[in-house]
């Protein structure tokens, strides 16, 4: 036996990397609300509030809260088109079978339920992982995006990446409404 062999304790106050991870997707997905906030904050005059909501510094400018809570709505609106792609793939997917009563004639992998279920299932995995990835880049391009906020510095792409990211999103929504007709 070896009696000096002692062991410590994980320390709480380090998140673990799935609750970071979850907690940067979380952040993504209420990057509307969030930023809808602070954008009505910043125009009522309520600049702390807005502020906060950005976790901005106390001294930056309201000009500059104003405009970082525009595109922190715009982002938000990405987010939120990113969420309905990743619920959309999981109820049509891994619940396939209870979304969807039959028959399965004309389904992908049908005419049974249980090749219908698992091609549905198939397609929607790398679908839904894609919208996971691209939602906690969300988060980490918006954790840049704001760098300016708190006093740090910002990479010269991303905000182009932020507005070439709002034009795919909008165009991704226009392809997705006309095939609905």
């Amino acid at each position: 036996m070896n009696a000096s062999r002692t062991t410590t304790a994980p320390s709480l106050s380090a998140p673990s990397a799935s609750r970071r991870f979850g907690r940067r997707l979380g952040g993504a997905v209420a990057l509307f609300p969030v930023g809808l906030f602070a954008l009505l904050a910043e125009l009522g005059g309520q600049s702390g509030s807005a502020r906060r909501a950005l976790r901005a510094d106390p001294g930056a400018s309201s000009p500059r809260v104003l405009t970082q809570a525009l595109l922190t709505v715009l982002l938000g609106v990405l987010a939120l088109i990113l969420a309905g792609v990743l619920a959309l793939g999981i109820a049509r997917g891994l619940f396939y079978g209870f979304v969807d009563s039959g028959p399965y004639d004309g389904s992908w992998g049908g005419p049974g339920k249980a090749g219908a279920w698992l091609a549905h299932f198939g397609v929607s995995v790398p679908i839904c992982g894609a919208a996971v990835g691209l939602l906690y880049g969300l988060g980490a391009l918006h954790r840049r995006m704001t760098a300016p906020l708190r006093g740090e510095h910002r990479p010269a792409w991303v905000l182009p990446a932020v507005l070439l990211s709002c034009a795919a999103a909008v165009l991704f929504l226009v392809a997705f409404v006309h095939q609905l007709d």
